[in-house]
């Protein structure tokens, strides 16, 4: 079966039980297999694998996939759009609420995040950063923007057969995470109080809470979604 950059695949070993998107396909010389690597359709992970070992995915069970997620994002959206305008909020609008910046590894997440924070009325500089160039450029848009929240995720994941869960390099961007927040508090204003919030689906969190991030970092469970982070902005811009 051929493969091409775009593709929607089902690794054949799991299950197929995550639809992924294939990124790019590596293949160091002929003698070897050719691999994918592959990002998460409606989860913030990553992963690889040889392309034996995928399978194309059928349009009919890409689009029902995607009605469920959306439904269960447009229902979200409701609730949260009446809680925040609720309350000692009705009076807040997009001019007053807090400011967030976002930093997003990948494209289309980047393009649903500012789609949501749109829908629910807050304030958000949603900017596409590859994981590993996080770091770098973190620290000129806080000063530039001066942010009250800032959001720094993408993909993660454990590598494949790693076996030490508290070896920072047996994940593949949890060491960018940390270095972009060390980067973030080093940049903000020393009068000023950000919020960071880090990390993506199976990143290494206590590490990343560990790099001097004042509150705790999203859970697993809150933002493996691509909506995940705009949830976790909505509900702390209820508190601010």
């Amino acid at each position: 079966m051929e493969f091409k950059r775009g593709d929607i695949v089902g690794r054949i070993s799991y299950g197929k039980d995550i639809l992924f998107y294939i990124d790019r396909i590596i293949k160091i010389n002929s003698k070897e297999k050719a691999y994918a690597i592959l990002k998460g359709v409606n989860y913030r992970i990553e992963a690889d694998s040889p392309l034996d070992d995928l399978e194309k995915i059928e349009k009919d069970q890409i689009d029902t996939e995607k009605r469920g997620i959306e439904d269960k994002i447009k229902h979200k959206l409701s609730i949260a759009g009446k809680e925040f305008f609720s309350g000692k909020n009705r009076y807040i609008n997009k001019n007053t609420s807090a400011l967030i910046l976002h930093l997003d590894g990948d494209k289309k997440y980047t393009q649903k995040s500012e789609k949501y924070y749109n829908k629910l009325g807050l304030r958000a500089i949603v900017k596409n950063v590859p994981e590993n160039r996080q770091p770098y450029v973190i620290g000129g848009l806080i000063k530039k923007y001066e942010p009250d929240i800032v959001i720094i995720t993408g993909h993660d994941a454990m590598i494949k057969h790693g076996t030490n869960y508290n070896d920072i390099y047996n994940y593949r961007n949890s060491k960018y995470f940390i270095r972009s927040v060390i980067e973030a508090k080093r940049a903000a204003r020393v009068d000023k109080d950000i919020v960071i919030f880090a990390g993506a689906c199976q990143s290494f969190f206590e590490a990343i809470m560990a790099s001097r991030s004042k509150l705790c970092i999203f859970t697993c469970k809150s933002f493996n979604r691509c909506h995940g982070p705009t949830t976790c902005c909505r509900k702390n811009c209820n508190n601010r």
